[in-house]
């Protein structure tokens, strides 16, 4: 039984964390492959070729991944790590939630806007709340995360948000319920981990 008592779900693939030395489910970390030149690439999609190399979603543990030279101890061979490898992470990342959300919104299960996102908690029809992390603390303060794990995100700009929407700027979104749902905010938890607001980590609500 791992640490808390809690069995383990046999059907979710795991791998070990180079960093942490914490094996834990595939979604909670990030791969990457090794190109033909030897340089270390992020891998959001699991996609590369070859033996992935595997780090928790926290920038902590990329860092330390980098500072310590596990690429290359992982990898038993020379590697080059990009200095950006932390932000490429961020931004890719990013990239993909953005365009999970777009795609959400185009299947009717995302809305945007303070009444319509309201109007949505108050029916119980969200699953997820998502505030700009850059909006008015005042006008968020107004909405309530729907409650249970993973419910509430302030990782994206309302610029970020605006992308997934069409718009300049969205500062109140909410998802609905389905499988879609459920891998963005499996994007939203790793992003979380990796980007830095105001001093910290983003926030969310993870219960």
């Amino acid at each position: 039984m791992p640490r808390g008592g809690k069995p383990k779900n046999l059907s979710e693939p795991e791998r070990r964390c180079i960093a942490t030395g914490e094996v834990q489910p595939k979604r909670g970390l990030i791969r990457f492959g090794i190109s033909p030149d030897g340089q270390i690439v992020p891998d959001i999609l699991e996609k590369l070729p070859g033996r992935g190399i595997w780090v928790a979603s926290e920038r902590t543990a990329l860092e330390e991944a980098i500072q310590k030279g596990l690429f290359a101890r992982s990898a038993k061979q020379a590697v080059t790590v990009p200095e950006s490898l932390v932000d490429d992470v961020e931004s890719l990342l990013a990239k993909r939630l953005i365009g999970g959300i777009s795609m959400a919104r185009k299947a009717g299960s995302a809305i945007a806007g303070f009444e319509k996102v309201k109007d949505w908690l108050g029916k119980d029809e969200a699953r997820i709340l998502f505030q700009a992390s850059d909006g008015s603390e005042r006008g968020k303060s107004k909405l309530h995360a729907p409650g249970g794990r993973g419910s509430f995100f302030e990782v994206l700009s309302a610029s970020e948000l605006g992308l997934s929407f069409g718009r300049e700027r969205v500062i109140h979104a909410a998802l609905g319920f389905g499988g879609l749902t459920e891998r963005i905010r499996e994007d939203a938890i790793r992003l979380s981990g990796v980007r830095e607001l105001k001093g910290g980590s983003a926030t969310t609500e993870v219960k």
